[in-house]
């Protein structure tokens, strides 16, 4: 019987491994998750309609007020508050629109 006991052994020794490779796996994603709700905190203090605008923008940007409008189905009055507040968060950029001067394209800041 004094053969299986270290196989007992070795088999609590590798599950003790294996936990510590899980503990060390589950604090990255813990690490993760937290770059991510710092993330969805700062837009948790935003209006819907600023929400609605930076996803826009993460899937389409850059764009003007004009094709934030469009692709979201907001008023031009609307987009221009919810970019405000946005800017105002340091969550969107603007550039002037090489191909009008007159507008800006918005992108979300790095």
């Amino acid at each position: 019987m004094s053969t299986t006991e270290p196989d007992t052994e070795a088999a609590e020794a590798e599950q003790t491994d294996d936990g510590a490779d899980t503990a060390t796996d589950t604090a990255d994603t813990a690490t993760d998750m937290a770059g991510t709700a710092t993330d969805d905190d700062s837009l948790g203090d935003l209006p819907p309609s600023a929400k609605l605008v930076y996803k826009v923008l993460e899937y389409e940007a850059p764009l003007t007020q004009e094709g934030i409008a469009t692709e979201s189905r907001l008023c031009p009055r609307t987009v221009r508050y919810a970019l405000g507040k946005l800017e105002d968060h340091g969550l969107v950029t603007s550039r002037a629109c090489l191909e009008d001067a007159r507008q800006s394209k918005y992108r979300i800041g790095e």
